[in-house]
């Protein structure tokens, strides 16, 4: 069977599989990431054989090319920066700090466990500190969970790819030793950490601008504007890959710009780029499973299985529970973030980029990683219906601290200037006036609930929706919030 045929009816069991499960995987412990590993796994040379990919195959390289550099645009784009304000840097200070925390004890205990030398078993930390957004999707959509609490999920699956990603790149040049003199790490340091972000800062900020001023003129439609936004991306990675940079921090430097500008991509190519993106992380997750059939050597699993139960049980919620100790939130908010840091279809892809650069013991390197993802889609898939829905019933019948921050740095304590308080008695004259403000109902969602009282005309808002309904509802009316 000529190889291209067997390429398209992987892509149509993936599509029509998806579509088919859907309900049932939101309804259930599965996930699509934990599904399709295991459809690899079973479809891989070790079972029946039919995908026979091995870590060098170029299909592999070429949907791991893709998916990369799409899942790091649209991380960046959806940061929140422009939200934020200046207020993003209190929270990226933490969390980044953060990821070099867990890279390191991730190096210490594959040093410990492996007796690698300590260039690879950084590596293999690195690796293994990124947190997966495939995984974390449902949670971060749930809206029983406070949006502060989503956003520090959201935020720290977005930012410690600007933390892991350069590392590993830069431990690869050291491993090939690329460059051998102060002259040439400079030269080597300022191609990546420079003119590859630049170059995809320009594509990105100057392509939506240009896209924007042409809808003005012209009047693109919807359907052209989401193909834009891919080549945008495409664009991005090519470029930065041929001036001699590196094209995935290029397409995250893209994303980051059309935010940073206060541009806007139209909202069909985020739709269109989340479904291609989709469509390709569950491709490469079912050839990743294949690949892993091939490597893993199941009589060797003891010691890949221990330092997945240390980077999933102990080393990172430790350290998310150290950084996070002064924020303001209830016990159950920090528990519920220090277990959701999946390890998924990134750590694969970046120990990828290890294999592609032929360093020693990669493949190595490539199983031992593959183990511990396996691990963690099971245990993070597995526990995200239960725990959320443990954690919503918290919010829902009590008052909880972090439901009244809407962001990430609120949590952190970088608050917005305080509202003036007016009394019920000016409210009523105001209603009664001829420009009447607009009444909010921001009461927690337990105290709504247990309360019967409603207010006449007001419109009902989660404490944590108020800032993001005012940047587009408010309109320079003034505003009046009832809250508890």
């Amino acid at each position: 069977m000529p190889d291209f045929v067997l390429g398209f009816g992987l892509v149509a069991v993936v599509l029509v599989v998806t579509a088919l499960i859907s309900g049932m995987v939101e309804r259930s412990p599965l996930s699509f990431p934990l599904i399709f590993l295991g459809l690899g796994f079973l479809l891989g040379e070790r079972f029946l054989g039919v995908l026979e990919v091995g870590p060098h195959d170029e299909v592999l390289e070429i949907v791991a090319t893709l998916t990369l550099a799409l899942v790091l645009f649209l991380d960046a784009v959806k940061l929140e920066v422009r939200e934020l304000g200046k207020r993003w840097v209190v929270p990226f200070l933490i969390l980044g700090p953060g990821t070099l925390i867990v890279i390191g004890l991730g190096a210490v205990a594959i040093q410990v466990i492996f007796g690698w030398g300590w260039t690879m078993a950084f590596i293999g930390g690195a690796t293994l500190a990124s947190t997966d957004p495939v995984v974390l999707r449902e949670i971060v959509r749930d809206t029983r969970i406070p949006r502060s609490v989503r956003q520090v999920l959201r935020f720290e699956a977005g930012t410690n790819d600007m933390v892991v990603l350069p590392i590993v790149l830069v431990l690869i040049a050291v491993a090939r030793a690329e460059a051998s003199s102060p002259a040439g790490w400079a030269e080597f340091l300022a191609k990546l950490l420079v003119l590859g972000p630049a170059i995809g800062f320009a594509v990105g900020g100057g392509g939506a601008w240009l896209m924007a001023k042409v809808d003005r003129h012209m009047s693109v439609r919807r359907e052209y504007q989401a193909l834009y936004g891919l080549g945008l991306v495409l664009a991005a990675y090519s470029a930065a890959t041929v001036a001699g940079g590196d094209g995935f921090l290029g397409a995250f430097a893209a994303g980051i710009a059309v935010v940073a500008l206060n541009q806007a991509l139209c909202d069909c190519f985020l739709e269109y780029g989340e479904v291609t993106a989709e469509m390709a992380m569950l491709v490469a997750f079912v050839l990743f499973g294949a690949v892993l059939s091939s490597i893993i050597v199941t009589s060797a699993l003891g010691p890949p299985l221990i330092l997945a139960g240390l980077c999933i049980v102990v080393i990172r919620p430790s350290v998310l529970s150290l950084v996070l100790v002064r924020a303001r939130m209830s016990w159950e908010a920090r528990a519920f973030i220090a277990w959701f840091g999946p390890r998924g279809l990134n750590s694969l892809l970046l120990a990828l980029l290890v294999v592609l650069a032929d360093l020693p013991g990669a493949e190595l390197l490539l199983a031992t990683v593959g183990v511990v993802v396996l691990a963690s889609v099971a245990l993070h898939g597995s526990t995200a219906t239960p725990v959320s829905a443990w954690y919503g019933r918290k919010v829902a019948s009590e008052v909880l601290v972090e439901e009244r921050e809407d962001t990430a740095a609120a949590l952190l304590g970088v608050h917005e200037q305080e509202a003036r308080r007016i009394t019920p008695a000016e409210l009523d004259e105001r209603l009664r006036s001829d420009d009447p403000p607009l009444v909010l109902d921001v009461r927690t969602r337990s105290k709504y609930e247990a309360d019967g009282r409603r207010i006449a005309g007001g419109i009902r808002l989660h404490p944590d929706e108020v800032l993001t309904w005012a940047a587009w509802n408010a309109q320079g009316r003034a505003v009046v919030a009832y809250c508890t």
